[in-house]
């Protein structure tokens, strides 16, 4: 299936990852980035030429109806990426995430319904399973919401779970871990530590090392949502999907590999300012994705220090560190 696929959230992060892959790999992209008085489209116009030749950029919101519908039209396959994703922001105006989250989600299934898209692959994410109960986390582990994202996003995914019940919508619901890599929020953990090392900081400002992750490039991030697209209906829809690398390793480690790949010695500061509040702090998460792997073929293909040689060497290029603040780094 290399036909036209939409994406929502094609701007951000991983989005704009996603859409260089389609294109690569053939598809004409409908790529939605939030209207904005600026004309901006975020990431993607940081994307090859060649790439952005074979993308319509859509200036939308998922919270409108009709830009939903607008955006999708005849695509094939709709990744329904767009999303509130900052954890700290969701606990001041909790509101905002339900209205995109949610609401937003709602708008997709019902275009996908009334427009009888072919497949719907849902985002969702491995903080709806909160702290691991038992490891490695399957699809079948508990849903534990321990911040007001998380259940935006827990929300989000029983819409979706309850028009394939009751509609037989054609929806996939991928559950990726933590991904990382170029292009990511200055604001996460990897960025926030290359900055600042990259910045001359001899004491690095990082919030709680103690919890663990299961960190997956963002090119194999992108790679786990292709593969959902494009599996045998039989195989995927009306499935929840893991995506990950079955690996942990706790942030103050990670911190540590960074700063080795960097050549640099630096002590690290836990800021209290920057760290959950006690009972939303999700203390452990590692992936089983042997279903995702099973039923598409998919497999990341690299390995945690050969993400991050990449990403590091990305911020590390002046054109690239020159698009963030410096306080980005240690708000």
């Amino acid at each position: 299936m290399t036909g036209l696929v939409a994406v929502t959230g094609a701007e951000g992060f991983i989005g704009s990852h996603l859409v260089e892959t389609l294109v690569e790999q053939g598809h004409r992209v409908r790529a939605m980035a939030q209207y904005n008085s600026f004309d901006s489209r975020g990431w993607l116009a940081d994307l090859p030429a060649d790439v952005l030749d074979q993308v319509e950029v859509i200036l939308g919101d998922v919270r409108d109806p009709a830009s939903v519908r607008d955006l999708i039209g005849r695509a094939e396959v709709v990744y329904h990426l767009a999303a509130l994703i900052a954890i700290p922001y969701s606990y001041r105006a909790p509101n905002s995430y339900v209205e995109t989250n949610v609401v937003g989600t709602l708008n997709v299934l019902e275009a996908v319904r009334s427009l009888g898209t072919a497949r719907l692959v849902h985002t969702s994410t491995s903080e709806t399973y909160g702290t691991a109960r038992t490891v490695p986390i399957t699809e079948d582990h508990a849903l534990q919401t321990q911040s007001p994202y998380a259940a935006s996003k827990a929300a989000a995914d029983k819409l979706a779970e309850s028009y394939h019940d009751s509609f037989a919508l054609p929806v996939v619901t991928l559950r990726p871990f933590n991904t990382f890599g170029p292009r990511q929020s200055a604001r996460a953990f990897i960025p926030t530590v290359v900055g600042q090392i990259a910045a001359g900081a001899a004491e690095v400002t990082v919030g709680a090392l103690e919890p663990t992750r299961d960190f997956t490039f963002v090119k194999d991030t992108a790679a786990a949502f292709v593969a959902a697209g494009r599996a045998p209906a039989s195989e995927v829809v009306g499935q929840v999907l893991n995506a990950g690398s079955g690996k942990e390793i706790s942030m103050g480690r990670l911190a540590g590999e960074i700063a080795a790949l960097m050549g640099r010695e630096v002590t690290f500061r836990s800021d209290p300012a920057r760290h959950r509040p006690a009972k939303s702090e999700v203390m452990r998460l590692v992936c089983d994705s042997t279903k995702l792997r099973r039923r598409t073929g998919w497999q990341p293909r690299h390995t945690l220090r050969d993400g991050l040689k990449i990403t590091i060497e990305w911020f590390l290029d002046a054109a690239n560190l020159s698009r963030y603040r410096t306080t980005d780094y240690i708000v």
